[in-house]
């Protein structure tokens, strides 16, 4: 029977991957004064599938480094080798190596011949380390010279997947045997691997071997993964392309827009059946808006999928630069969608990175300034309104204020008469921007913090960012939870529709003249005694208003991470939901528009970008009245 083989690629590739990130995760947690044995059996169970999976589909080069370091594992839990900060580096090490192997697998590239061997080469000397102590000890007791065939040479793999003979330390593989494993015409004695049902096969010639043995043979004999347990529940997860579900939020979006339509039909209908058909139209909404909150929890994943990488990052980086650095994540619970995920790992490494180079003082330096050794960077998500909030915090010395104006002036960056300390710190974000005094591997060429703020931009959200001299700073990214479908109130402007996210709106009122005071040429409202600046959306967009004047027509109070300012518009359209057109995608990137929508009349209407919009908005009126 053939079987397609490369029809499991993926589903190898994708199960591997969180097999490294596992080992990576519990390697970092390890205490080495006091090992966990489960935290080591976690790791040893990783490293086994790992290379089972390899066997099966003929990876040599990833099965060949996880066969080492998988006996050097199976010592460790077994108590016959210590753990010590050098071996666990090793391991860190490995893994992103291995980390390189699968990458080149799934991408179909070149592997690093001489990475492997190198590795591979490393991880034998220790083993081979381990060995020679064993065997003084062994022989210093008179043990050692025979062993019986209890203690011979025994491979316990099926690779996880199919039955195989043993994966040999040179990673050769032997051939198997037709059946592929599915079926099996003679009895096996049944264990798992990670949590599968495999079937093990044993060698005659091993078990009646009686004979003096190699140093690779007196390593102990790996035992098979934990019996079955028939009482296992069964899976409540399955795998499925984010393809897929990028299609049904799609469908989804295309219903929500079909359920507009039918309402403004149905509004249209008199008489008997208007009644009926209004009732239907409820019901339709109510199941509507149930499907979309499905659908879209579909694609909400917990952000510690992002957090759990920053461990490894900080404690390399620490040793880098000489710090010692304490990583506090709060929030990994919190949900955001799968989209924004994917493109968040960057500007936060960016943002971690600056933190521990520029923000965290060295251990005598903090010591000085009566602080503790140890500098504490935070990484903490939680919901704010309809976004998610993402903060880097660090207890170092915080944003000089003066140095970041020094290097603006040398830069010829453009800077106020009396910059607030918001201003001051948003020049960090200048492309070609950086306090740093000489450029390393770890920073210098002021990339990194352009990248984010343009990272962030395009993913609709912004950074603010809060300092204080010699106590730290806070660096916090504002997202939208989704990107896909969102609530929001529809204005018109000369005829055209715009959408208005309801996350921004405050409330929206019909302003008297006694109100509106002007000041630089500027309009300002007055509302409980609080000044907001005016923004005309007809100027903006370039349109030809029903009413030009700020109280006669309606004003809304929107909020910005930024700032606050009043939206002048023509009337209300009342509160809709839009599904999210990317304008970006189909014409190109429009300031103040986050994107598009269809109306239920078929018309599109334009998503207004209350980020973009807040930067048009003049505050030195304010300033001046205050």
């Amino acid at each position: 029977m053939n079987i397609d083989m490369s029809q499991f690629h993926q589903v190898f590739f994708d199960e591997s991957q969180e097999h490294l990130d596992d080992m990576e995760q519990l390697l970092m947690a390890i205490d080495l004064s006091q090992v966990d044995a489960e935290q080591l059996n976690s790791i040893f169970r990783a490293a086994h599938s790992i290379k089972g999976g390899s066997g099966v589909f003929g990876f040599d080069a990833l099965g060949k480094v996880t066969h080492v370091m998988e006996s050097l594992l199976d010592l460790a839990r077994k108590n016959l080798l210590k753990l010590d900060v050098e071996l666990v580096d090793e391991f860190l090490t490995t893994v992103d190596v291995l980390k390189n192997i699968l990458q080149a697998y799934q991408s179909a590239s070149p592997q690093d011949d001489i990475l492997i061997n190198t590795t591979k080469a490393k991880l034998e000397s220790l083993l081979d380390k381990h060995d020679s102590i064993l065997q003084e000890q062994e022989e210093s007791q008179g043990f050692g010279l025979f062993e019986t065939s209890a203690s011979s040479k025994q491979t316990d793999e099926a690779f996880g997947f199919f039955e195989q003979d043993a994966l040999e330390s040179d990673g050769t593989q032997a051939a198997a045997d037709n059946s592929f494993g599915f079926f099996d015409d003679t009895p096996a004695k049944a264990n798992t691997n990670a949590g599968a049902s495999i079937l093990a096969t044993t060698n005659p010639a091993a078990e009646s071997a009686q004979k003096p043995l190699t140093s690779a043979e007196r390593r102990p004999a790996r035992t098979t993964a934990a019996a079955a347990n028939p009482a296992a529940t069964e899976s409540t997860t399955i795998r499925v392309d984010t393809g897929k579900v990028d299609n049904l939020v799609n469908l989804v979006g295309e219903l929500v827009i079909t359920q507009s339509m039918l309402s403004l039909v149905g509004a249209q209908i008199e008489g008997v059946m208007a009644e009926k058909l209004q009732s239907a139209l409820i019901e339709l909404d109510r199941n509507t808006r149930e499907i979309q909150d499905a659908v879209m929890s579909i694609r909400m994943l917990p952000i510690s999928f992002v957090f759990n990488r920053f461990p490894r990052l900080v404690r390399d980086l620490s040793a880098t630069l000489g710090k010692e650095i304490e990583l506090v994540i709060e929030g990994g619970n919190t949900e955001i969608d799968k989209s924004l995920i994917e493109k968040l790992a960057d500007p936060l490494t960016h943002l971690v990175r600056n933190s521990i180079d520029h923000g965290v003082e060295l251990p005598e330096k903090r010591v000085m300034a009566g602080k503790g050794r140890c500098g504490k960077v935070t990484l903490r998500a939680q919901h704010r309104g309809g976004n998610i909030q993402i903060s880097i915090i660090d207890d170092g010395a915080g944003l000089n204020r003066e140095r970041i104006l020094q290097k603006a002036r040398e830069n010829q960056i453009t800077v106020s008469e009396n910059p607030s300390d918001q201003e001051i710190w948003q020049l960090i974000f200048a492309p070609g921007f950086s306090t740093a005094d000489a450029v390393t591997d770890v920073s210098g060429r002021g990339v990194g913090m352009d990248v984010v703020k343009r990272n962030i931009a395009n993913l609709g959200g912004s950074v603010e960012i809060e300092s204080q001299q010699g106590k730290g700073a806070s660096f916090h990214i504002v997202l939208p939870l989704t990107l896909a479908i969102l609530d929001g109130m529809g204005v018109s402007v000369g005829g055209n529709v715009f959408i208005i996210p309801l996350v921004n709106i405050i409330e929206s009122i019909q302003a008297k003249p006694a109100q509106i005071k002007t000041v630089q040429g500027s309009a300002l409202l007055n509302v409980r005694d609080e000044y907001w600046p005016l923004l005309n959306l007809y100027q903006v967009t370039g349109l030809e208003p029903e009413f030009k004047q700020p109280e006669q027509g309606i004003i809304v109070l929107v909020e910005s991470n930024q700032n606050r300012f009043g939206l002048v518009v023509d009337a209300l359209e009342g509160q809709q939901q839009a599904v999210i057109k990317s304008l970006e995608k189909h014409y190109k990137k429009v300031t103040g528009l986050a994107g598009a929508t269809i109306m239920g009349d078929g018309s599109v209407a334009l998503i207004l970008d209350i980020e973009s919009l807040s930067r048009l908005v003049k505050k030195d009126a304010i300033k001046e009245l205050s």
